[in-house]
């Protein structure tokens, strides 16, 4: 059973005292506010055809883990949908990234929502439009990985007749599109009302990073869709920021943070600050995958206004020890000796990870 104990303990604030509890906890029992951010692999192992099927069973199995969270915190549940939509964009090659962006956040919706109901707790999806910045250098160099993976000969010639992009992930190959920085969330008041009602419902937002629109800049109410994909790292970071959470938890297929990924001497962080990483450049070999997760991170808690603000990376299976800090990566401001705590050295299998 997860704990709220356990979460103060990790990001270091036993020493609180009640009365430092936010407002929004005059409407609430439960005191840690959560982002936890889900990648889109995970309701579709790397091997599983991508089917409603394959889907709901993935998330029948993940249900328990966010039933027990949502349970003990308040929590908010983002959603990638890196192989949805780019299944959906193989579909329908002429529909733009925000529409098929938007459809695979009400079918992700509808399974996460289904799941959640067979755990006794009902789920209240939202279609989230995040604005961004359309002359961003990010439409110069696509990174965010979509849709399934494939060989070279057949990603190549997918390159020359539909002119996509594709870059390497892991020994497959799979499209890129231009990923934007989530700038403002327009559906963050419904959202924050949701959580101050006296609703047990979960909140499950910003999809996929959120519908990528931007404003008109001649009339600035004014809304155009973009044809991008916002990473769902990124803006789960903003969405808690925004909301002024505890915590931000980004569960993966691939465990936590770690050093000389994948080779025989690889190593795992258990605790480390944003300047440990952003000293050691942790993340940037992998752009597509590990590295916004970790850049989410370092913005999560560098932002917060919380000074004792912490964000987690781990495997879904890990949750409840990444809770305890038995498995997976925490990070913090302070209270981290040397600026990072290792695990006892081990060989990872499978680097890959999926939004």
């Amino acid at each position: 059973m997860f704990s709220r104990q356990a979460l103060r303990t990790i990001a270091s604030r036993a020493a609180a005292s009640p009365g430092s509890l936010r407002s929004y906890s005059a409407t609430s029992n439960l005191q840690d506010r959560v982002v936890v951010a889900v990648g889109g692999n995970a309701l579709q192992r790397r091997g599983d055809r991508l089917t409603i099927e394959n889907m709901l069973k993935a998330a029948a199995e993940m249900a328990p883990t966010i039933a027990t969270l949502h349970n003990e915190h308040e929590v908010v549940l983002c959603h990638g949908n890196g192989p949805q939509v780019g299944e959906l964009a193989l579909e329908r090659s002429n529909a733009t990234f925000d529409v098929l962006g938007a459809e695979s956040m009400g079918q992700i919706g509808y399974v996460l929502a289904q799941a959640m109901a067979s755990q006794g707790v009902n789920a209240c999806p939202i279609i989230c439009q995040v604005v961004v910045d359309a002359q961003s250098d990010a439409f110069k160099n696509p990174t965010k990985f979509v849709g399934p993976v494939y060989g070279s000969k057949e990603a190549h010639a997918l390159g020359q007749s539909l002119g996509w992009v594709f870059k390497p992930d892991g020994e497959y190959y799979r499209r890129v599109v231009p990923s934007p920085l989530p700038e403002e969330i327009l559906q963050i008041d419904a959202i924050k009302t949701l959580l101050e009602s006296d609703s047990k419902d979960l909140v499950i937002a910003c999809g996929g990073g959120g519908v990528p629109v931007s404003r008109v800049p001649s009339c600035p109410s004014t809304l155009q869709g973009v044809e991008a994909v916002i990473d769902k790292d990124m803006c789960s970071s903003k969405l808690a920021v925004d909301l002024n959470a505890d915590g931000l938890i980004v569960l993966t297929d691939g465990g936590g943070i770690w050093k000389n990924f994948g080779k025989p001497d690889a190593k795992e962080m258990k605790l480390v600050t944003p300047e440990y990483l952003l000293g050691t450049k942790a993340g940037k070999k992998f752009p597509g995958s590990m590295g916004p997760k970790i850049e989410a991170a370092i913005k999560f808690v560098e932002q917060s206004s919380n000074p004792d603000a912490w964000a987690a990376i781990g495997d879904l299976r890990d949750a409840a020890d990444i809770m305890s800090n038995g498995e997976g990566t925490i990070v913090r401001k302070s209270n981290v000796p040397g600026g990072v705590v290792w695990r006892e050295a081990a060989v990872v299998e499978n680097p890959d990870e999926g939004d």
